[in-house]
């Protein structure tokens, strides 16, 4: 074996050689660190989310073919890559050279929003049609189901995904036998004005074709030494670690002989998050590399053997191809075995991760061993001692020594057998959201009947996700033997397997009655599913299932995606060269593409540079005894550890009311909380002293976590606030009915794509500090900053080219953090950098804040509510923050879009032992809000009557006045309400949903219409100012600096659009540099909805300005050019630069009397969803969801539906799978993708249609445009309370009276739970108190 072997790989063309490699070096930072090619991102590090997606391609020389696959490039060892060739989102087009269609495509179909994912998505899609170049829909969705995006909602990259495609643009459905596309059911109503509206967003005529000849071709030298070289194993050294590449199957046996505790690594899928989350180290790891034993697939003598080292996806594709060809009697254990695999992870993982590593590792949630095990699997080993077979059984699954692999032994492959007559097998998963998630439970099922008599012979039952791993109902099947299949047999079978496979209440993982459940729920299924084909082989002695029963099999409803959108055309009489009002592509669109567009992180090392990382307390609530940097100081590389001491005098910073603490090192409030910094030459080497920091607490009482608790131990920020309108005490003396109840809303978590990042540089002179920074509050980051330092805030300046998402996750926190990376960088007079890591950034930031709304409600039986008494308990966390604004915002905004003539309304923010919560898009009025919806349908389900009915007499009726005396015309609410009635066809659908639900027992569908009233405004004045700085150059060109920043919502393209039509000149002339508080000081946060009306107002106050100035000019010569006249007014000395200001919109709150004029102007709309559930499963699909939207007129359509379908999204995920928990020591479990689930691809409403009201009202707002941002997030909860009608239906169905306790997120887990039946009765229950439960619902 050669010592220090060389790598050679390709990236994008070129050959790169590294001679002394380090093993433990993954591909992510190699790209963007030692070759720059920053386009590829890092979102999470453990490969969940898709921001690193790259496209590998390798060479196979016995088969003479490329396979090129996407992988995630923070899991893949730059080691592996020997012979491969890579490709980067820079090798495939750039801006300087050609853009390719897939670039082109996704930007200008408006894909791209923050485009911190874009890279990732676009790699996805390049590499399926470097496979594939004509996929179907399906195909692609498929390839994009391991990318996150959390901007866009996913619409418009579908749309790209189309344009690719061979299918139409119809839904590919024949419902009631009409097409989508013609004249039907699903038509949607036109407006009056016939040919004023518009339908598309982009033409596709403009695309560049895709041209395959034009693509990058495999390296011939690879080709060559792949073909020529002569193989031998390769062994790369490091300090730490040694990587071995045995390329034969003789030295892979050799080298385990003499390493047997080194793992054999394939796509390090496994090990490699292990590594870097659990803290394993391996000094030695084995990666066969092209040894063809590994990658066999062979199907000889009814049995399928296949290799243990080929890939998931490849199996999956044998698969595929193999139940072509055999009978369908013998694929039951393939077509089981493929179902999973479709679900399992995201394309990357699945195309990276191997069968044998699968099967090894043992996960406890693995998907394929529970099939494997029930289908009398072999696994065939092989050592220096020779080969072997073991059975894959529930010993070799329990690791026990006498069935498990020895040390020194390589799985090679697995004999998979087919399945006989009379034999079936299913496969069955329950997870949060139905692709790239783990299963909470699954299972393998199969049983053998005798020929033809229904008689049990085998029964093999195993579950996933129950216990430390794969757990099999082994002796529950044994006593089932000999029995008929029958009603009987399954009762017996269910309290048998419930007694076998028992899970105590303190179970990790939590949902411990959820999954006992869903043990015998899948166990109901396979029961129906054995009975069905039975039916069909022998109707005569297999009755089968009662037909209400049979919709238990059916998947849920899937239809292709198809979507409208609809929006005013520009009016005619509008000069062409005027942008306002056109569908503008995002002014960073092709950037996003092409992984030019540079974030914080992508600015280039500034030598010589340090790193910084946090060391945060591990304990909830606890006095600091000692910390000891001792051990951490004296590692290599470590400068220096920044405690509270160093920052004496400025440790804390006020920014509303309470200070906040930077640093603490005395007493801790929450895990999270940032304790001391490390600072070291490299990243690698801060984390590493940041472990080695030790810290002894002592804990002290009370420990406070949720919103009940600190209501007990009456801890609270700040005094309640009260909202008062009319005589609430009075009108419940004259009401027909009162009711009370409570509802219980979780957080959320901003999962901005790109996390918190500081790169702070001191330049040298007059202690002057940049500091480039991920954030929505330059002026903050600024001020906390020179307080920090003790300097004059001239001396600091805060740059902001972009930011990958905020949604109000990047202005508090990152001043802090800013505040100490800057601390550091003044201490040492170097350059640093800090950039979280997801789990870190999940950790400290906090999130939407946990609510608990309680109300008393007095009505008359017609449904009118007469009065309404609501208390609103927001959980705050450990330190203020914005939590009172939050608390106020909520109270104001609370009525939603009723009128509620007698009401009253009080908010606490509750002090707890978690993170701070923060602002979050929609700030207090997702969760305020959907309390008083909630209210409205529980009136409503008191008066027998419809949601909707209740809804609509409640509702705000043209001119009227809010609860604090503003006066609101509704008008626009109620056209909004009507048009979504009309463009949903919610009644004719009402009655089909109860068709329906009439004829299936086991799935049922919901339906549910939402209206929205968002108020717009800051209620204050000088929090609305805003300022422009506006340059016209002599060649005519112009540049614009504003104070708004660019984190998606395209305000920079709008501002362009402002810029160009006040001056009268083309859109192409006009550039815009980014946001710096050098150019415009005094900047208010980005946020609130009110970026572009507040920025706009300034560009145009500025432009008007110098055109005021420049009129003398341009009348003497009005056929000129910008160039002219620049020159001109030069010559003349007159000035080409403007500053323009805005003082704010009026706005004026006193909550002393409880009256004033907050807000400017009203955001109106209205939702309308249908979703489908699984009564046995809690599995949901939304089947579709029709959005009008009051824009008012719409500067740019293109990003304001963009930020509505963003934002609706989000929303559905808030309300339905988002999902935190945390440990009863207040600690967060959910700290990245793989525990955190957003919402994917394939979450979003099969059909969406998306609709702007024809504007009526002018206003004196920014070309009477309005703030679309936040108001649509609300209308996410259309998907729960339509999840709620689908839950009622199943209830009502199986007699259970009376209301069921809802709270969001509406999860599968509550939705099971609710949907009883003779499965959650028959399951044990545990006595609360008898156990420590895993989790605190908080």
């Amino acid at each position: 074996m050669d010592a220090a072997a060389e790598l050679l790989f390709y990236v994008n063309g070129r050959q790169v050689i590294e001679k002394n490699v380090d093993p433990q070096t993954m591909l992510l930072p190699y790209l963007r660190k030692k070759l720059r090619l920053t386009g590829t991102k890092y979102g999470c590090g453990s490969g969940g989310c898709g921001a690193c997606t790259v496209m590998v391609s390798r060479y196979n020389p016995i088969t003479k073919k490329i396979r090129h696959y996407p992988a995630n490039a923070c899991l893949t060892p730059i080691c592996s890559l020997y012979g491969a060739a890579v490709t980067t989102v820079e090798g495939i087009g750039s801006t300087k050279a050609r853009i390719h269609p897939v670039q082109e495509r996704i930007a200008k179909c408006h894909g791209t929003q923050c485009g911190f994912c874009t890279p990732g998505m676009v790699m996805s899609i390049y590499t399926l049609l470097r496979n594939h170049l004509e996929p179907s829909l399906d195909e692609l969705t498929d390839a994009l189901g391991g990318n996150l995006c959390r901007c866009t909602g996913y619409r418009p990259i579908i749309d790209t995904c189309k344009t690719f495609c061979t299918t139409s643009g119809c839904c590919q459905s024949k419902e009631n036998g009409i097409c989508c596309l013609d004249q039907g059911i699903n038509e949607l109503p036109e407006f009056e004005e016939g040919n004023k509206t518009s339908t598309k967003l982009f033409s596709e005529e403009e695309f560049l074709p895709l041209d395959p000849t034009q693509e990058l071709i495999f390296p011939p030298e690879l080709m060559i030494m792949a073909e020529k070289q002569p193989q031998r194993t390769r062994i790369f050294g490091g300090e730490r670690m040694t990587w071995i590449s045995p390329v034969t199957l003789k030295e892979l046996t050799e080298a385990k002989a003499k390493y047997p505790q080194a793992p054999v690594v394939m796509g390090n899928t496994s090990v490699g998050p292990e590594m870097k989350f659990k803290g394993i180290f391996y000094p030695v790891i084995i990666s066969p590399d092209g040894i063809v034993e590994l990658t066999v697939m062979n199907y000889a003598s009814n049995e399928l053997t296949l290799g243990a080292g080929l890939s998931l996806a490849q199996v999956k594709d044998i698969l595929a191809d193999l139940i072509l060809k055999l009978p369908e009697e013998k694929t039951q254990m393939y077509q089981a075995l493929l179902k999973h695999l479709r679900t399992l992870a995201g394309s990357q993982i699945r195309n990276m991760a191997s069968l044998g590593g699968h099967i090894v590792s043992r996960h406890l949630d693995s998907d394929l061993n529970p099939l494997l095990v029930v289908g009398n699997c072999t696994l065939n080993l092989l050592s220096k001692e020779g080969k072997r077979q073991i059975p894959l059984n529930e010993q070799f699954l329990r690791k026990c020594p006498t069935a498990d692999l020895k040390p020194e032994e390589i799985l090679v492959s697995v004999n998979i057998p087919c399945s006989k007559k009379w034999e079936f097998v299913s496969a069955f998963r329950q997870a949060q959201r139905p692709q790239n998630a783990l299963a909470i439970v699954n299972s393998g099922m199969r049983v053998l009947f005798g020929e033809g008599d229904g008689i049990i012979r085998e029964l093999s039952i195993s579950y996933g996700g129950v216990g430390p791993t794969t757990i099999c109902a082994k002796n529950s099947c044994q006593k089932l033997i000999g029995r008929p299949w029958n009603e009987e047999m399954l009762d017996v079978a269910c309290r048998l397997v419930l007694d076998e496979v028992s899970l105590p209440g303190s179970a990790p993982g939590g949902k411990v009655e959820f999954k006992r459940t869903l043990i015998i729920s899948f166990l109901f299924k396979f029961y129906l599913e054995v009975s069905q084909i039975l039916k069909k082989m022998d109707p005569v002695h297999y009755p089968g299932p009662a037909d209400k029963y049979e919709s238990a099999l059916e998947d849920l409803h899937s239809r292709h995606h198809w979507s409208t959108l609809k929006y005013q055309n520009v009016d005619a009489k509008q000069p062409p060269q005027d942008p306002v009002g056109h569908p503008i592509m995002h002014l960073s669109g092709i950037k996003h593409a092409t992984g030019e567009a540079i974030y914080c992180d992508d600015i280039p090392a500034v030598d010589p540079e340090l790193f910084l990382t946090f060391v945060t307390s591990s304990r909830a609530h606890a006095k600091i005894v000692s910390i000891d940097l001792s051990e951490a100081l004296s590692l290599p590389g470590v400068v220096d550890i920044v405690t509270e001491e160093h920052l004496q005098g400025v440790n804390s910073f006020c920014l509303l009311t309470k200070p906040e603490k930077l640093l603490g090192t005395e007493e801790v409030f929450c895990v999270g909380q940032l304790v001391c910094a490390v600072i070291a030459d490299s990243e690698i080497q801060a984390k590493q002293a940041a472990k080695r920091v030790k810290i002894v607490y002592q804990d002290l009482e009370p420990l406070i976590l949720t919103i009940e608790e600190a209501i007990q131990h009456n801890s609270f920020f700040d005094q309640e606030k009260k909202l008062e309108y009319g005589n609430v005490d009075e009108a419940f003396k004259v009401v027909d009915q009162i009711l009370e109840g409570e509802i219980h809303i979780g957080g959320q978590e901003h999962f901005y794509m790109e996390t918190q990042s500081i790169l702070a540089v001191p330049k040298g002179e007059d202690q002057e500090m940049d500091i480039y920074v991920s954030t929505q509050f330059p002026k903050y980051t600024q001020d906390i900053v020179a307080s920090t330092l003790k300097l004059p805030a001239n001396k600091v300046m805060c740059h902001v080219k972009r930011v990958g998402g905020g949604f109000g996750g990047k202005s508090i926190k990152t001043g802090i953090l800013a505040a100490i990376t800057a601390f550091a960088a003044n201490k040492h007079s170097r350059a640093v950098r800090c950039i979280l890591e997801r789990g870190e950034d999940m950790l400290i930031t906090g999130g939407r804040h946990p609510y608990l709304g309680k109300y008393r409600a007095g009505f008359m039986n017609d449904g009118r509510i007469l009065a309404l008494d609501v208390e609103h308990y927001s959980n705050g966390g450990a330190s203020l923050d914005e939590s009172l604004l939050v608390i106020e915002m909520g109270l104001l905004k609370m009525e939603n879009a009723y009128k509620f003539p007698n009401l009253r309304c009080r908010g606490w923010v509750c002090r707890t032992n978690l993170p701070s919560n923060t602002a979050l898009r929609g700030f207090g009025f997702p969760q305020a809000g959907f309390i008083t919806e909630f209210c409205i349908t529980e009136v409503a389900a008191k008066c027998g009557l419809s949601p909707e009915k209740v809804r609509s007499i409640n509702m705000y009726k043209e001119i009227d006045q809010t609860p604090y005396k503003q006066e609101i015309n509704a008008k626009n609410l109620m056209l909004c309400w009507k048009e979504c009635m009309a463009m949903s066809s919610y009644s004719l659908r009402k009655v089909a949903v109860e068709k329906f639900n009439l004829e299936n027992y086991w799935k049922k569908k919901g339906l549910a219409i939402v209206p929205l009233k968002f108020p717009i405004g800051l209620g204050s004045v000088p929090m609305g100012q805003a300022a422009a700085l506006v340059h016209i150059y002599l060649d005519g060109s112009v540049l614009v600096t504003h104070g708004g920043i660019e984190m998606g919502q395209g305000v920079h393209t709008k501002m362009l659009q402002v810029a160009s039509r006040e001056l009268r000149m083309p859109i192409s002339k006009v550039h815009l540099r980014g946001t710096s508080t050098e150019t415009v000081p005094n900047t208010s946060i980005s946020g609130a909805s009110l970026v572009a009306d507040l920025n706009g107002l300034a560009i145009k106050d500025a432009c008007q300005t110098l055109l005021k100035r420049l009129e003398p000019i341009i009348s003497k010569n009005p056929g000129g050019t910008w160039k002219e006249w620049a020159q001109a007014a030069f010559d003349e000395s007159i000035s080409l630069s403007a500053t323009g200001y805005f003082r704010g919109y009026e706005s004026n709150m006193n909550w002393e009397t409880g009256e004033g004029c907050p807000f400017k102007y009203f955001v109106y709309g209205a939702a309308c969803t249908e979703v489908e559930i699984d009564c046995l499963t809690g599995a949901h699909k939304t089947i579709r969801t029709d959005i009008i939207m009051d824009a008012g007129c719409s500067i740019n359509p293109a990003l304001d539906i963009g930020q509505i379908e963003g934002a609706f999204v989000q929303g559905m995920g808030l309300y339905t799978i988002e999902e935190l928990n945390y440990s009863p020591q207040g600690v967060l479990y959910t700290r990245g993708p793989n525990q955190y689930k957003i919402p994917t691809i394939c979450d979003i409403p099969t059909e969406l249609h998306i609709s702007l009201l024809p504007p009526s009202q002018n206003s004196n707002t920014l070309y009477s445009s309005k703030g679309l941002g936040e108001s649509a997030l609300f209308l996410g909860c259309s998907v729960l309370f339509a999840i709620r009608d689908a839950v009622n239906a199943a209830r009502r169905e199986r007699g259970l009276v009376g209301q069921w306790e809802l709270s969001s997120p509406l999860t599968p887990e509550k939705i099971r739970m609710a949907c009883e039946d003779k499965f959650t009765k028959m399951i044990p229950r545990d006595e609360p108190g008898s156990y420590v439960p895993w989790n605190v619902p908080i």
